[in-house]
């Protein structure tokens, strides 16, 4: 299988490294910074680097064609999700990305209304994808991506019926010698955590909260322990409810007090702001201001220690009837993950996926067309084959409880 590769930083890295070791995957690797495709391209003999400007449709395709690949693969970041998502269904290519395209608050009522919907101007497209026979394969990275193959292989082999799928992300990552540093990309950072939280419950469709709503402790497995988590934008909550059936479906970060202060002050600031403003003689970004001054997470990993996890924690009614809750997860061991792959493990658990998602469309075994979630396809051969990347995920039971085992906090 051929695929465009688009976008060299710390995911698109990680993904050359990974599918280096995998003989389905030929890669043509783009990005703006042609040194930076190259770099990623070393991970393996054969794979080829090319300049790209992710905003250029025509070229974008152009390059598709040129290359003759059967699928794009989108690590960018969600700015250039619909020029990419369009030039793959123009050329009649496979399309996998890691975050759907952005959405936009109500104007009237940002807190309690959806606007436009992560994925919307994606899902608006769908019926000329299953026209062209070609699977646009949405949300595939970690989160969202393998939490949706969790709360599908929940729902297929563990549970009758489902309260609520609740995706609870949680680490104890630590980065020497700064005083902040995100572990991952700080724009798509400021974008899923200040846009205001999307809740799906049954009898009330999706609606919206305040940033950092519904604060929680939630004890993570491996040593983690118990870690505030809050209601922060994702697609899953978008994802999970047109394939799943499910009582109510969240999405919560733990992202700890002094993020959370950072962030707010950036939005006081207007620092997360995209539009750019004049400074003197140049027009730009505040907020790719905010991610020039800070460390590019992809060149962290030598600095980091500790364990990241991201899991979908399910509650409902068993296959026997009686009430069950598990915690599906997966860790990854930044130790681990340098000393294989020289990748850091935030970006190297986001990476995996789609690798594995893509050797599962060569194979066969996963077979669409259409605008799809990971959800939308069979969760069994996705957890048997991650397995065998040497990546083992995990369920770990629960005693099912009146309340919620993630406890509310004040």
């Amino acid at each position: 299988m051929r695929i465009l590769l688009v976008g060299a930083g710390g995911v698109g890295t990680a993904f050359a490294r990974i599918a280096a070791r995998r003989p389905f995957a030929e890669l043509v690797i783009a990005d703006y910074d042609l040194a930076r495709a190259q770099h990623a391209a070393a991970a393996r003999d054969g794979y080829r680097a090319v300049q790209l400007d992710a905003r250029d449709e025509d070229t974008t395709a152009a390059l598709l064609n040129e290359y003759s690949c059967d699928a794009l693969m989108n690590a960018a970041d969600p700015r250039f999700v619909m020029p990419l998502f369009r030039a793959a269904l123009r050329s009649g290519t496979h399309y996998l990305d890691m975050a759907m395209s952005l959405s936009h608050p109500d104007p009237d009522a940002p807190y309690s209304k959806t606007g436009i919907k992560l994925g919307d101007d994606q899902f608006a497209l769908a019926d000329q994808w299953e026209r062209a026979g070609r699977l646009a394969l949405v949300g595939i990275g970690v989160e969202p991506g393998l939490s949706d193959v969790f709360a599908r292989h929940a729902a297929d082999e563990l549970f009758s019926d489902i309260d609520e799928l609740g995706v609870r992300d949680g680490a104890n990552l630590q980065v020497a010698g700064y005083d902040f540093a995100p572990t991952f990309s700080i724009w798509t950072t400021i974008e899923e955590c200040l846009n205001p939280p999307v809740i799906w419950e049954r009898d009330r469709g999706w609606f919206t909260t305040p940033p950092f709503s519904e604060p929680e402790i939630f004890t993570f497995p491996a040593g983690i322990g118990p870690v505030e988590c809050v209601n922060v934008e994702h697609e899953e909550v978008i994802l999970m409810p047109r394939w799943i059936q499910a009582g109510r479906v969240t999405f919560k970060y733990g992202l700890g007090a002094e993020f959370i202060g950072v962030l707010q002050t950036l939005h006081k600031l207007g620092l997360d702001a995209t539009s750019p403003v004049q400074a003197g003689a140049v027009s730009v970004s505040p907020r790719d201001v905010v991610a020039a001054c800070l460390p590019d997470p992809a060149t962290l990993g030598d600095r980091m220690t500790g364990l990241t996890c991201a899991g979908t924690w399910v509650t409902g009614t068993g296959k026997d009837g009686a009430p069950r809750e598990v915690y599906l997860h997966h860790i990854v061991d930044n130790a681990w993950s340098m000393a294989e792959y020289g990748s850091q493990a935030v970006v190297w658990q986001t990476a995996v996926n789609p690798v594995v998602a893509l050797e599962l469309m060569d194979s066969g075994a996963w077979s669409a067309a259409g605008v799809l979630g990971p959800e939308a396809l069979p969760a069994r051969p996705f957890l048997d084959l991650l397995a065998d990347y040497g990546s083992p995920w995990a369920c770990e039971e629960r005693t099912p409880a009146a309340t919620p085992q993630a406890q509310q906090t004040p």
